[in-house]
């Protein structure tokens, strides 16, 4: 059993950024996959990446490609995500996901834990 607690959203102007963080209680948080998602209002919830539990690889959509940055740190149980160059699309509730089996491509789908989301707002 994990719990997520997401932090660091907000509102920033267009081109801006914000780091968001996600901290986990409970053990072996370094035996999870953990991935983040978001989900804009009307709209499904979409990937946006996803750092392995071992070698800390990350891997990105192609709408955050180049301008986000996973990574994680072990010893304190938490995930982060960096944004820049941040746009008015990327509007969202952003949500941190664990998993501690085997992660398959981008879908919600293979994450039994999720985090309540926090709001990041980005104005143009």
């Amino acid at each position: 059993q994990v719990q997520l607690v997401e932090s660091g959203g907000g509102l920033v102007q267009a081109g801006g950024s914000l780091r968001l963080s996600c901290a986990a209680s409970g053990r072996t948080f370094s035996s999870f996959n953990m991935g983040w998602f978001r989900q804009a209002p009307g709209k499904e919830r979409e990937f946006v990446g996803r750092i392995s539990r071992s070698e800390a690889i990350p891997y990105y959509a192609d709408s955050v490609k180049d301008r986000f940055t996973i990574s994680r740190d072990n010893a304190k149980n938490t995930v982060y995500l960096q944004m820049n160059s941040l746009k008015p699309e990327d509007t969202a509730v952003y949500y941190c996901a664990a998993r501690q089996g085997v992660v398959v491509g981008s879908a919600a789908w293979n994450y039994d834990y999720w985090g309540q989301g926090t709001q990041v707002t980005v104005a143009s």
